[in-house]
């Protein structure tokens, strides 16, 4: 009875946030365009609302995803409580991933992009956070291909 109950949830708000999107889409695609910004290329009047949409889905899938998180560690932490201290460490490692890779980030101004008075994010702490990203990517890319061979290499041991 509860997995009908869940399925049922998840389909209806599938469903409902489906239908929005395409509603924000039909909006955004055919709302009209403003004029050419500084004469350069037009573009729709309705961005905002798609990219406000789009905030509010990061914003809920962020947040569901730690609330079940968080009730999964608790959950974990009373059957299994050194297993569920493993799982926390590999949150732990990826924070640490991300302020490393924060701290090593070149915050260095680009001048070149000065001249246009619209560029907002050419600041030092905005800089440092794309590289975070950049190498964060690069850090998670190497683990995954060493997992992968470290894998394979387990199996072939195993099997010989």
């Amino acid at each position: 009875m509860a997995v009908t109950k869940i399925r049922k949830i998840s389909s209806t708000t599938l469903l409902v946030m489906a239908a929005i999107l395409v509603v924000v889409l039909v909006v955004f695609l055919f709302g009209g365009t403003n004029p050419p910004l500084n004469g350069k290329m037009l573009y729709p009047k309705q961005t905002d609302l798609l990219l406000y949409w789009m905030y509010i889905m990061f914003g809920v899938t962020v947040a569901v995803a730690l609330i079940f998180v968080i009730v999964q560690f608790a959950n974990s932490f009373r059957a299994h409580p050194k297993k569920a201290l493993g799982g926390l460490l590999v949150l732990v490692a990826f924070a640490a991933l991300l302020i490393i890779t924060y701290a090593i980030g070149d915050g260095t101004p680009m001048p070149e992009l000065n001249k246009d008075a619209t560029v907002a994010y050419n600041t030092s702490g905005w800089l440092k956070v794309a590289d975070m990203m950049i190498y964060s990517i690069y850090a998670m890319f190497a683990l995954t291909i060493l997992a992968i061979i470290w894998g394979v290499a387990r199996g072939a041991f195993r099997k010989s």
